[in-house]
């Protein structure tokens, strides 16, 4: 059968993302052994991600009114984003372009989990706003965390090569949102070898696309011999495969920056 066959190929490529996991944990400079992993995870989701889709490294996000992102891990965004600046491998991106964040962490406890948390919310409460409406067609939304969005809201993701085990990394997920509205909340918790933690309803059992208020959290340990890719694959395409976006508009991103000295005109 199809899974089953996709269920192959991912048992081999988590066998692979492991030994190289494992070789990166040889280099001595931390900051070399962290872009290793994020790459892993990088290359990976590359694979399973919709074409419209691009999984880009060491990005900062901005949005029109001036906000800045934490740099990020990961970034989800549109194909068609301008290259604002590609400096060394580094990114600046219109937040408007922006699809979802991952989080990768080498190894997941409660302070990391409060890091990547953090910086995903930071994320997901940027303004969307600089966009030019497209005449003549139907608006389009998208319901996620309990709204109605004119744009396509921010995942947010936290993949971990390792941790507590999950039921402890739940307890602090869930302390941690208590204070918070589901706006904020991650989306998912993947922690290879042990399996994910995410939204369902308490009424059906069902698990939910993205959080909302009265959800409960629910932890799906991983099949030994499967890992968590599938699993993520199939996450991948729920979520993104009706990613969307209207045109930007780069002119609010301009501001008062002067374009130039009105010189003269002429009537025809």
């Amino acid at each position: 059968m199809t899974q089953e066959k996709l269920g192959k190929i991912l048992r081999s490529v988590a066998s692979r993302m492991r030994a190289d996991f494992e070789q990166s944990q040889n280099f001595n400079h931390n900051g070399e052994a962290g872009t290793s992993r994020e790459v892993l995870i990088q290359q990976f989701l590359s694979g399973y991600l919709p074409a419209h889709v691009e999984a880009v490294h060491n990005v900062e996000v901005i949005s029109a009114n001036g906000d800045v992102s934490p740099q990020s891990d990961i970034v989800l965004i549109d194909r068609g984003t301008p290259p604002f600046t590609t400096l060394k491998g580094f990114r600046i991106i219109p937040n408007e372009c922006v699809y979802g964040v991952v989080e990768v962490k080498t190894k997941l406890d409660g302070v990391q989990l409060v890091d990547a948390c953090t910086k995903i919310s930071r994320m997901r409460i940027m303004p969307k706003t600089a966009y030019r409406p497209i005449p003549g067609t139907v608006p389009r939304n998208t319901k996620a965390y309990g709204k109605t969005h004119d744009f396509f809201p921010t995942s947010g993701m936290i993949v971990a090569f390792g941790g507590l085990n999950l039921e402890t990394i739940g307890n602090h997920l869930v302390q941690w949102c208590r204070t918070r509205n589901p706006i904020e909340w991650p989306d998912s918790v993947w922690v290879a070898g042990k399996g994910h933690l995410q939204w369902g309803d308490p009424r059906t059992g069902s698990l939910l696309r993205s959080p909302v208020a009265g959800a409960s959290l629910v932890q799906v340990d991983a099949e030994p011999d499967q890992d968590i890719l599938l699993a993520l694959a199939l996450h991948l395409n729920i979520h993104f495969s009706d990613a969307w976006m209207n045109p930007l508009d780069l002119v609010p991103y301009a501001g008062a920056a002067p374009l130039g000295r009105l010189v003269k005109t002429w009537t025809v």
